[in-house]
């Protein structure tokens, strides 16, 4: 598992991938999205625009994200 600090209280998941170096564009992470390749909190998510924040794990396989807020 792997950390990323976002600044705000929470950021849309389709940035998320794209700060995580996940996906390199925003049609990378809509494509993931589609295929339903993405976990939220152990939920299958498909929109690009969903809200995630500190605590929350975004999955991609074995790939593991933790959001974490910036100090």
């Amino acid at each position: 598992m792997r950390e990323v600090e976002i600044r705000d209280g929470s950021i849309r998941l389709g940035q998320l991938l794209k700060l995580a170096g996940v996906a390199e564009h925003g049609a990378d992470a809509k494509a993931l999205l589609e295929e339903g390749e993405v976990r939220v909190n152990d939920a299958v998510e498909t929109r690009r625009g969903r809200q995630v924040g500190p605590g929350d794990l975004v999955s991609l396989g074995e790939d593991v994200i933790q959001v974490v807020a910036e100090d």
